[in-house]
């Protein structure tokens, strides 16, 4: 089985919904998740918001967040976690934000750098990674990384 597909079974039994925020991904993570037949049962939407503005117009997360700590950060993926949950009125918010590359990186925030969070009616957490390669290898293994986190957290919460 799929990971796609135990996340959607997971999500099935429980009668949970989830929505995504992603920024780094561009949409990959809301692909992955929607590549299974009837997905729509568990999936109610996904924004991308690449832009610090489209953080804040769209999701509420707040510009001091975004100055003191910058958009790639485990405090703006949180935010943007909790604030999809919020606008879109699911029982889980998945995010994900990170420097893809090839340019952006800093010695602080290093291309590969990835903050995954979720948030749920009971816990909010947030992953750091770091992955390498090329943009389309770091896009990819961030959301592949963002379902195995996401799996690991239904498997371990009643949410």
């Amino acid at each position: 089985m799929e990971i796609e597909e135990e996340i959607g079974s997971f999500l099935r039994e429980r009668g949970l919904t989830i929505s995504v925020a992603e920024s780094c991904t561009g949409g990959l993570v809301s692909h992955l998740i929607t590549n299974i037949a009837g997905s729509s049962d568990y999936f109610e939407r996904g924004y991308i918001v690449y832009s610090n503005r489209s953080k804040t117009e769209v999701l509420g997360v707040s510009e001091d967040i975004i100055k003191k700590f910058g958009a790639v950060s485990s405090y703006t993926a949180v935010a943007m976690a909790e604030g999809v949950k919020i606008k879109s009125r699911t029982d889980i918010g998945l995010s994900i934000t990170g420097v893809a590359g090839p340019s952006g990186g800093t010695l602080e925030k290093p291309v590969g750098l990835v903050y995954i969070a979720i948030a749920g009616d009971k816990k909010k957490d947030c992953r750091e990674y770091r992955f390498k390669g090329e943009r389309r290898e770091i896009k990819l293994e961030s959301a592949r990384a963002a379902l195995y986190y996401l799996r690991d957290y239904l498997q371990i919460t009643k949410n």
